[in-house]
Parts: C-alpha cells; sequence; structure tokens
C-alpha cells in the first residue's frame, strides 16, 4: 500500500517519517511519498525525513517529489498537511487582528478565518486530484489548519473520504496515561466539540473509573497542558478537563496581554527561527553530512517546542526538550504526532483490532444540539471499515453554548468561502465570540480579502 504525504517539506518531517518508518508494516504500507511544491524545503526537511526513514525500516521504499500526480497515483493514503501563504501568512493574520486588539492565533477567531481563507481552495484542488488519481477507495488524513473547517468545507464539497486529524487530543492523553503511569492501552477517555474546542471527561483504567483521580493529581495542573487553567475553571466546566485551546476563549485578555509584552507574535516567532533553520542549511550537505544538518534542525526545531505557548500565556513549557543526537532520536520513544494519529486509524480499519481515537468527522447525532453533517471532533471506535463517533447526547449549556457558537461561525465560513461571498464572512465573524463586533467583522474582513488576494482572487458582496 502506498501512503503520500501533501507538504512533506515542512519542518515537522523528519518526525512524521520517524513515524511512518516505525509503523508502517502496522498498516501494510510498502511505498510513502512525500510531495511538497517548495523544492528548496524539499531538499531540506524532506530529505532529512528520507534519511531517517532509511536508516529505520529501509526496506521502506520512501521518495520525496515536487509532482503532485506522482506522489498522488495509485495512493491508498494520503495526509494533506500544507501552510499555504507560508510563515508570513500567519504573521500577515496575527497582525491584522492585533491591530484591532485581537487574538490572531491561525486556528481560532480571526487569525483562523485568514488561514481558511487561503487552504480551503488548494485542498478543494488537491481532493479533485486525489479523486482522479489515487485509488478508488483512497482515504484521505486532513491535518491543514484550520482542520475542523477545512474538514467541514471538504466534506460539504462532496469528498466524503476525508477525516480530519489532530495530535493535540491524543498528546494530551498521553500526558494523563503518564501522570497516572499507566499503560495508554489500559485508558479511555471521551473527548467531544470541535477542532481546538473540545472538552475530555469519563477517564477510565480498565474500565475503572479515574476521572476523580486525575481531577486530584497533584501533577495534572504541572505536567500537562491542564497547566493553562485554573481548578475553579475545570469546576465551571462540571469537572470535564479542557483543550489546550479553550485558553484563546476563557484567557482572551490576559493571552493579547502577554503577547503585547512578548513584543511579537507566536507566527513571528516561527517565521525567524525557520528562516535562521534555512541559511544554516543552505550551507550544509544533507545528504553528506546528515549529522551536522540534523544538528542544526533540531538546536532550531526546539527553540519552537519549548516556546510553545509561552508567547501568548507567559509561562515556559516545565520540560525543556535538549537537542538528541541522531542516534538518541532514533532510539527515544516515538511521539506519534498527527502520522501516528493516521497510522492508527489506517492499523484499525484494515484489521480486526478495535481502536479507540479521536477524529474530526460529521457529528451523525452524537452530540445533541448539532446537524448530522457538521463535523466535530469526537472520540470514536474504528475497526475493520467502519468508524463509529461515541455518543455524548446531553451536552451542558456552559460547553454546549460555545460549540453551537462556533459551528455558526464556521459554517457560515465554509459557505463564504466557497460562494466567495463577503457578506457571510462578515456574518460569521460578527457572531465569533473572539470578535463580537459587526464593525469589527467588516474592517476584518476588507483587510483579510485584501492581504489574500493572490490567494482568493475577487469576492461578491
Amino acid at each position: 500500500m502506498k501512503l503520500t504525504l501533501i507538504g512533506g517539506g515542512g519542518v515537522r518531517s523528519p518526525f512524521l517519517a520517524k513515524s511512518i518508518a516505525l509503523g508502517a508494516h502496522l498498516g501494510g504500507i510498502k511505498e510513502v511519498v512525500f510531495m511538497d511544491t517548495d523544492k528548496e524545503k524539499l531538499d531540506k526537511f524532506g530529505l532529512m525525513a528520507k534519511i531517517i526513514s532509511n536508516k529505520i525500516n529501509p526496506d521502506l521504499d520512501f521518495k520525496i517529489t515536487t509532482d503532485s500526480i506522482e506522489a498522488i497515483k495509485d495512493a491508498d493514503y494520503i495526509i494533506t498537511t500544507l501552510r499555504v501563504g507560508q510563515d508570513e501568512g500567519r504573521v500577515i493574520d496575527e497582525r491584522i487582528a492585533m491591530k484591532y486588539n485581537l487574538l490572531g492565533q491561525e486556528t481560532t477567531g480571526a487569525g483562523g478565518f485568514g488561514m481558511a481563507l487561503r487552504s480551503i481552495d488548494v485542498l478543494i484542488n488537491y481532493c479533485q486530484l486525489i479523486k482522479e488519481h489515487a485509488k478508488k477507495d483512497a482515504l484521505v488524513f486532513n491535518f491543514t489548519n484550520p482542520s475542523g473547517i477545512v474538514t467541514q468545507a471538504l466534506r460539504k464539497k462532496g469528498f466524503n473520504n476525508v477525516y480530519g486529524i489532530c495530535d493535540a487530543p491524543s498528546e494530551f492523553i498521553k500526558q494523563l496515561v503518564a501522570i497516572l503511569d499507566v499503560d495508554e492501552n489500559d485508558f479511555s477517555i471521551k473527548c467531544f466539540g470541535l477542532n481546538h474546542l473540545s472538552w475530555f471527561k469519563d477517564a477510565r483504567v480498565k474500565g475503572k473509573d479515574v476521572m476523580g483521580e486525575l481531577l486530584n493529581h497533584d501533577k495534572l495542573y504541572t505536567d500537562t497542558e491542564m497547566r493553562l487553567f485554573e481548578p475553579s475553571l475545570v469546576k465551571q466546566s462540571n469537572n470535564m478537563l479542557l483543550n489546550e485551546y479553550l485558553y484563546f476563549y476563557y484567557y482572551r485578555d490576559k493571552a493579547i496581554k502577554s503577547i503585547k509584552s512578548a513584543g511579537q507574535t507566536r507566527g513571528e516567532l516561527i517565521k525567524e527561527v525557520n528562516q535562521d533553520m534555512m541559511k544554516e542549511l543552505k550551507t550544509v550537505d544533507v545528504q553528506n553530512n546528515f549529522d551536522k544538518a540534523f544538528n542544526i534542525f533540531m538546536s532550531y526545531y526546539l527553540i519552537r517546542e519549548n516556546n510553545y505557548f509561552s508567547i501568548e500565556s507567559g509561562e515556559l513549557r516545565p520540560k525543556q526538550l535538549q537537542v538528541p543526537s541522531v542516534r538518541e532520536m532514533l532510539d527515544a520513544d516515538d511521539e506519534g504526532g498527527y502520522a501516528g494519529v493516521a497510522l492508527n486509524f489506517i492499523k484499525a480499519y484494515h484489521s480486526g483490532k478495535s481502536v479507540e481515537m479521536v477524529l474530526s468527522i460529521p457529528n451523525e447525532g452524537a452530540i445533541n444540539g448539532l446537524e448530522d453533517d457538521d463535523v466535530v471532533e469526537i472520540s470514536c471506535t474504528i475497526k475493520k471499515g467502519t468508524i463509529i463517533p461515541k455518543h455524548v447526547g446531553h451536552v451542558d449549556d456552559f460547553q454546549l453554548n460555545l460549540i453551537r457558537t462556533i459551528k455558526f461561525y464556521e459554517r457560515n465560513v465554509v459557505e463564504a468561502i466557497l460562494e466567495k461571498s463577503k457578506s457571510k464572512a462578515v456574518k460569521a465573524l460578527t457572531i465569533h465570540p473572539l470578535i463580537n463586533s459587526y464593525d469589527l467583522a467588516v474592517k476584518l474582513v476588507d483587510e483579510y480579502l485584501e492581504a489574500h488576494k493572490a490567494y482568493i482572487g475577487e469576492w461578491q458582496e
């Protein structure tokens, strides 16, 4: 079987290659293609990915290419991880929002709208190519942000083989497993909501309820992403745990103040780090001096990782990572990431073994108060060709009001982008709780449409 990664020149490609190389046999994967239209980045990060794959699994046929048709042809599985507009687009989105004292985070609110503008049409084109050139029953795993909105748009266009994936829920679950010191296979927890807007409840170990133990664990607010929240907010949330991105909704003013105090946005940090990284990597022959190239890569990559959420929260991650050698990286436990999520899906989908995982899929009655075709982020059971969302049913108003408001926003953003309708875009941003102003919505839509005209063309009123 063949797996293709569209966006294979991304900075995370070496880690994705490790996950795929380690887990390929579980899903019967024999061929892997990393494709990217940016040849310069593909020749650095894609080549590093290929070398890492060859070191781990030399029998895996690993290719890199800029040819989308070659990459997609006869593929069984496709992962999409694109950053249309690259780092500069992210910075533009953030700064337009900050100009109006609003958050420009790339998946929520104004910034998420800007990224959706650039991403959706490009993903539609790729999905059409997949329909024409991949295997008839090919599955697409969308990681392109804002993942929930993009997946909703692709589903609305009839690409029903697309599933949204995100590594935030799986990484959080691993943190919970670590503080409980239990086997991950023995642990289960129910996730529900929307992408980057979800909650976790009903934690169990071998069927035993451990939610109380988690809520009172002395490491919950230090060693997991719950460090961003207060116990009083958890109590308000009916004793549910929170997706880290809810920080932007519940601590909006704190986040804006922290970003202003830092003097730069997350996107500006990433852009600066990536530019410096590429500048140094240009001086190295990756193929013939891989250890040096890898050291440069990891030195800069960990600046990004160690500063995750620090600009927005004013606090560094408690666990600061150190630069590993190539051997140490290869020998370390695989973190999985979104490639691991996709591989777990593939393994379960084509075998008789049942696996629980979090996906973005149509609601189909799982959460009361939402439409059946609303794409939600929810725990699912995957087994032999079936994907079944875990039934949630009633959701307390404290969560449901926010879920329904953001879903209304997402539906209108999708319609606005598909129809190139300025009025629907304004309607969407007006109701978003991080904007909540018609006047600001009009200004934001005007500025984003102008800033990204090269990607989206002209819109109608």
